[in-house]
């Protein structure tokens, strides 16, 4: 087999393309691909020849293979999330049940009527398809999806406050994720932000003092993020609802995870639900439909019928609205929760929160020597650990748990040997993502249900 150890022994694109083992490829996914492919390997090629590297002829093709491969794959890829978080923002937080994802193949194969009324033959409205199951979930006169909670908010205080102010509490003016600010949606959403209170506390009192003619709703936001604590304060919604209602003034309460239903019947801390916010008192209440709901990317505002037509009719209401798919798969999810007694078995979310940290120990038993032929250089063991609900819920909270603790003790500075581990886990056919910590790397179980497919991506997986 020729010897390749200079750039004029290259092929041209021509040959290349016309070696006999290149042909299914260019059977299989056509000749633009394949020559645009073949000139990335023979660049890459010449580079390595001028850098003093040699090859056989033949890698030329396999390397060409490979390169359709890579240029082949889905940017956006599902992947195994071993980090210990939940609902990882960066890995896109709820995990859909099957249900769901079987309601949006259906709606997806062909026609709908998003925004056809079947009973009376004409043009209907789309944001119907949900909102019945959210009155009945929430207790809400009505309900309105937009595309994320961030959209939520911006369209409530666009159409309800613009031009004109909204007091909200010091300690309540949050960053989360992506340096997303709520002072920023603010500005952009075209009402000014009145400051009351401070940091750590703030009392009814400051709301009277900050209400004027030019007050258009008072706004509670929950710290979802994070939690002050020690001498603080806060005004509850009955009181803040209270203090707007007396000045005919709605209140609008940014929920953010979502809840549906009480989390302590399921073992876990209680969060805030929608419902609870309605009975205190909230006109409105903005919630996430992908954080602890369990649902699709989604923002969603329940409330009084007159506030949400009012939101329908800013012309905002469409650049933000859902597509037919997040409607399919949030309609589905949100049937599930009519049968409260089956949903931490039907709902992702809430069956890995609720996991049994003795199962997850033992799964962690049964798989370390098995990763541990895998990488025979590190050290695996199991170790319990504290894992945590992500996307801002429960943010002081955290869950019994177990993980394999890959290491390498006898590097005294074994980061950089750690951080390319967790880059080859990276490459598997299904991504595995863990957390590099502690001289460590970590790969917490309690979202892993799948023993067998994660056992089979690590035969993908290179001698480390």
């Amino acid at each position: 087999m020729p010897i390749i150890d200079a750039p004029n022994k290259l092929p041209s694109v021509d040959r290349l393309l016309n070696d006999p083992e290149t042909a299914p490829l260019i059977h299989d996914h056509g000749a633009p691909l394949v020559t645009r492919c073949a000139r990335n390997v023979l660049a890459a090629a010449r580079e390595q020849v001028l850098a003093g590297k040699s090859f056989e002829s033949r890698d030329l093709v396999v390397n060409l293979r490979e390169e359709v491969t890579r240029a082949l794959r889905p940017s956006l890829r599902r992947v195994i999330n071993l980090t210990g978080t939940v609902l990882h923002t960066n890995l896109g937080r709820a995990a859909l049940p099957d249900s769901a994802i079987e309601a949006m193949a259906e709606i997806a194969r062909g026609a709908s009527n998003l925004e056809f009324d079947l009973g009376a033959g004409k043009r209907g409205d789309r944001h119907q398809h949900a909102a019945a199951l959210l009155r009945e979930l929430t207790g809400a006169e009505s309900a309105l999806v937009v595309n994320n909670n961030a959209a939520a908010v911006l369209l409530t205080l666009n159409s309800l406050a613009l031009r004109k102010e909204v007091p909200v509490s010091r300690g309540e003016l949050i960053e989360i994720g992506g340096a997303f600010r709520m002072p920023d949606i603010m500005a952009r959403a075209g009402c000014k932000l009145v400051e009351v209170g401070t940091t750590n506390r703030t009392h009814g009192k400051d709301f009277e003092a900050a209400i004027s003619p030019k007050t258009a709703l008072l706004m509670k936001v929950h710290t979802s993020n994070y939690e002050i604590q020690g001498f603080t304060r806060q005004v509850t919604e009955a009181e803040l609802a209270g203090i707007a209602h007396a000045q005919d003034l709605p209140l609008v309460t940014d929920l953010g995870s979502g809840s549906l239903i009480d989390l302590e019947a399921h073992g876990l801390p209680h969060e805030p639900t929608v419902r609870e916010m309605l009975d205190a008192g909230a006109d409105l209440v903005t919630f996430s439909g992908d954080k602890i709901l369990g649902g699709p990317q989604a923002g969603i505002i329940a409330g009084r019928r007159d506030l949400i037509e009012k939101l329908k009719r800013n012309p905002m209401a469409r650049a933000l609205r859902p597509d037919k798919l997040t409607l399919a798969a949030l309609e589905s999810v949100l049937r599930l929760y009519t049968d409260p007694a089956r949903l931490a078995d039907t709902l992702p979310t809430l069956r890995w929160l609720t996991r049994d940290a003795t199962e997850i120990e033992q799964l962690a038993t049964r798989l370390a020597p098995i990763v541990q032929r895998h990488c025979e250089r590190f050290e695996v063991s199991v170790e319990r650990t504290r894992a945590q609900v992500g996307s801002g819920a429960l943010p002081i909270d955290s869950l019994d748990s177990a993980a394999l603790k890959l290491t390498r003790p006898e590097v005294r500075r074994p980061g950089k040997a750690l951080q390319e581990l967790a880059r080859t886990f990276r490459q598997l056919p299904i991504p595995v993502i863990g957390r590099v910590a502690d001289d460590a790397l970590w790969f917490d179980l309690r979202c892993l249900e799948d023993e067998a497919e994660f056992i089979d991506n690590l035969r993908g997986l290179a001698s480390t």
